[in-house]
């Protein structure tokens, strides 16, 4: 089969339905449904989860934790920004290290990236399930995590744009709920709320300065903030699926600065801001505390509500991100043939099941080991994030050398301060695996991470050196079988 050598914003013509050997993935993505992707995407179950942790480590200083490791994460969108816009992959960073590498990387990369998504279905699952036997304490937790799946698995199994719409919905209800904290917690400081007066810099500097904890908590904090950034990949392998991909990455990778700026930094500031950060109600849900403080009515059942929409998206999202790259990689001779089967909507639909699948075992782990499960689950996670992130920085130092002398004109989008600021991603990146070895916890994480990693990598290279492979072509949305 002949393919483009150019990438363009016009989605490829239908395919026959009769003929799946000439199916391609859908394009079913509005420009909305892929903005309100990259928006949303920015608020991660993360955010409301985890941040506790980190302000009770670092006090106000996890104002700046976050701020480091947001600019961290700005650096990388912008890189994986540049590289998709250039050549949208429904692999994403798979393909470009692929490209920029070669086969051993792109399997190493797309597979690590899988197995992360996996883990991150089952851990949303059980989150969620905790919230629901919270509002329903005659439930049982695994009954909960099995419907969450076969909601989702279900979702995915349609065609794509049903998984743009619930998405686009989760993503808008994040959005207006994290706006409205924003807005009430700033009329609040500013003492412009009935019933409040205005704390001044109190809870910044009084409760043991801005940095309570010293270095040691601000290098906690950090650690804590980073892994809220997870699963902001998702849009760059959506916006293959999307009407125009070149643009709609452009645009959503742009955006990302702000956004990153307003909803994390913006957030932390206004919670150490209001209450004081070693108040023990921060521990187990700062945005309750601070809606609590405010006098909003019901306040945890609020965010109780606003942390299960956002597990639940990050579970519809990463089913979908797992999937996408499963079928990447068998596209790309680098997984069971079975998995690129697709639907008449261009749905991979055994790459759905497979990708779920995991989280399907979660049930079990759920009704075993209920109370050690959570804690299990995001020790496997590890560092595969922070693995993922290296592999952007060091493919877009290659690929924008290749663009720059070959194909300058498909720099849609480009990093800043080129190679300046690619260079400092890669420091900061192995500055925060150096730092992982400090404590018990996030040590464990990335000695099963560097397992995986030093896994794969060899099985990969083994590949590359047995199974000689033709080059990718430059349109690496279109359809094809593994090359050979």
């Amino acid at each position: 089969m002949t393919r483009s050598t150019e990438t363009s914003d016009a989605p490829p013509p239908s395919p026959s339905d009769s003929d799946p050997a000439q199916r391609s993935l859908g394009h079913g993505l509005k420009q909305r449904h892929l903005s309100m992707i990259a928006l949303g995407g920015v608020i991660g179950a993360g955010l409301f989860v985890g941040s506790g942790a980190g302000i009770a480590a670092a006090g106000p200083s996890i104002v700046l934790a976050y701020a480091a490791s947001g600019a961290l994460v700005m650096l990388v969108m912008r890189m994986l920004g540049e590289m998709s816009a250039a050549r949208p992959a429904s692999g994403s960073f798979s393909v470009h290290a692929e490209r920029a590498l070669g086969p051993w990387a792109g399997f190493t990369a797309g597979w690590i990236y899988w197995t992360l998504l996996c883990v991150a279905i089952a851990t949303e699952a059980t989150a969620a399930a905790q919230i629901m036997t919270g509002w329903l304490p005659g439930t049982a937790q695994w009954m909960w995590v099995a419907l969450f799946m076969v909601i989702f698995c279900g979702t995915n199994l349609a065609a794509v744009r049903n998984f743009g719409e619930y998405e686009f919905w989760f993503a808008l209800l994040k959005v207006l709920a994290i706006s409205a904290f924003l807005i009430l917690g700033i009329l609040a400081i500013a003492g412009a709320l009935p019933g409040t007066h205005s704390p001044g810099a109190g809870n910044l500097t009084g409760t043991g300065g801005f940095f309570p904890t010293g270095a040691d908590g601000l290098i906690v904090g950090l650690l804590a903030s980073v892994f809220a950034f997870g699963g902001l990949e998702t849009v760059t392998i959506a916006a293959a699926e999307s009407e125009k991909p070149v643009s709609g990455v452009a645009k959503a990778v742009r955006t990302a600065v702000w956004r990153i700026a307003v909803f994390y930094v913006g957030s932390m500031l206004v919670i150490v801001a209001l209450i004081p950060w070693n108040d023990k109600s921060v521990l187990t849900g700062p945005y309750a505390a601070v809606l609590d403080h405010l006098g909003i009515p019901a306040a945890a059942q609020v965010m109780n509500v606003v942390v299960l929409v956002a597990l639940l998206s990050a579970m519809n999202a990463n089913i979908y991100g797992a999937s996408r790259m499963s079928y990447s990689l068998v596209e790309r001779g680098e997984g069971p043939a079975f998995l690129n089967r697709l639907s008449r909507q261009g749905v991979p639909l055994f790459a759905v099941i497979a990708s779920s699948f995991f989280g399907f075992v979660a049930v079990l782990f759920n009704f075993f080991w209920k109370e050690t499960v959570f804690q299990w689950l995001l020790n496997m996670v590890g560092a595969a994030t922070l693995v993922v992130w290296g592999f952007i920085a060091v493919s877009q130092y290659l690929t924008r050398k290749q663009l720059e002398r070959e194909a300058p004109e498909k720099l849609v989008v480009r990093m800043w301060l080129f190679p300046g600021l690619t260079i400092v991603s890669l420091l900061g990146i192995a500055a925060i695996l150096l730092l992982m070895l400090r404590e018990g916890d996030t040590r464990t994480q990335l000695g099963f991470t560097a397992g995986l990693t030093v896994v794969l990598a060899l099985v990969g290279y083994i590949r590359q050196r047995t199974r000689p492979r033709a080059p990718i072509p430059e349109d690496a949305t279109a359809p094809a079988g593994p090359t050979a």
